[in-house]
């Protein structure tokens, strides 16, 4: 492919003395001769000098470089539109396998792919372009919609809803049970039924191994647009607003409300019904013990703003030594305090 029509196809502006040939793409330390790549972050520009690549992605504001480039506002927007046009991900062809299982009730859409020992139970209901690839098992009265994707051994358990352009990656459980148990007064524990359902609105992707709970009574909810990465736990009767991302490990205790674009890295702990505002942010292995304002960059444990945070560590390696000079302080007050006792 040629670069100007790349260009066109993703509203970049093209600079180059020639429209040199495209036929794959890399990342700027791995590409050769006739791969795009690109840069988004300015600490790999020192990369570009050196780049094998054929041509390359770059912000509007970054200086020249010496090979064929395609400008843009946003330079890992273009590459991910790029990329489209590169790869195009394995689609089973429509049909029902013969090994997979069906409810008698179910309703299935057209342009189905039910892939090989699926499961889909009494009273499902799917939409049109589903795709279920191999050992996908839908409980009863699981409802799925339009162009929802369910790769190899995802769960979706009794009365959970998915919507539109939903992607359920490997593994991933919709609906388990939440931890729910009353102790009893001989130490052991009482099971609490979960009935309720997990709601999983469009465009929404789960990743591997994510887990879902669903809760006694009411809905846990993803809002639509929201990204949640492998390993992901959502406990019972939490809310996701619209178009979070949350990153691997990052775990959610129960009743858990996270607003709109909220944005949590890796391993941030959530405790249990507390309330997160639109547009928050939280660095990676934050722990949020408490309710967070709109806008906020929080760091650490007990989750404080960021800025504090960096402050608190930057002194940590200086504590040692101040322990022991405020010691040495006083005990110097304590030997001038009793020479003057003894004077």
């Amino acid at each position: 492919m040629k670069l100007s029509e790349i260009a066109a196809r993703t509203a970049c502006r093209m600079v180059a003395a020639e429209d040199v040939e495209i036929v794959g793409l890399a990342g700027i330390e791995e590409a050769g001769p006739g791969d795009l790549t690109f840069v988004a972050n300015r600490k790999y520009i020192r990369h570009i000098r050196d780049t094998r690549a054929s041509a390359i992605i770059l912000a509007e504001e970054m200086p020249e470089a010496p090979i064929p480039s395609l400008r843009s506002p946003d330079p890992y927007l273009a590459f991910a539109k790029a990329l489209d046009l590169f790869h195009r991900p394995v689609t089973p062809e429509p049909g029902i396998h013969p090994t997979a299982i069906v409810g008698p009730d179910a309703q299935i859409g057209p342009n189905a792919s039910i892939g090989p020992y699926a499961v889909i139970g009494s009273g499902c209901l799917l939409g049109a372009n589903v795709v279920l690839h191999p050992h996908v098992v839908l409980y009863p009265g699981a409802s799925v919609g339009n162009d929802v994707i369910l790769h190899a051994r995802a769960v979706v358990r009794e009365n959970c809803r998915l919507g539109d352009r939903v992607i359920i990656q490997n593994g991933a459980v919709i609906g388990s049970d939440g931890f729910g148990f009353a102790p009893k007064p001989d130490g052991t524990y009482y099971k609490i039924a979960q009935s309720g359902r997990v709601v999983i609105e469009d465009d929404v992707e789960v990743g591997a191994n994510a887990t879902i709970d669903r809760a006694a009574v009411g809905d846990t909810i993803i809002q639509r647009g929201s990204k949640i990465d492998n390993l992901v736990q959502i406990g019972h009767g939490s809310r996701v607003g619209e178009h979070c991302v949350l990153a691997a490990q990052t775990g959610l205790a129960g009743s858990t409300r996270l607003g709109r674009g909220v944005r949590a890295a890796g391993q941030v702990g959530f405790a249990g019904h507390l309330e997160v505002g639109d547009g928050a942010t939280f660095t990676a292995q934050t722990g949020v013990p408490h309710d967070v304002p709109a806008g906020a960059l929080m760091s650490g444990y007990p989750a404080v703003e960021n800025a504090v945070w960096l402050r608190c560590m930057a002194a940590l390696p200086k504590l040692p030594e101040l322990i022991r000079r405020v010691r040495e302080l006083e005990k110097r007050v304590a030997e001038a305090a009793a020479k003057l006792e003894n004077s």
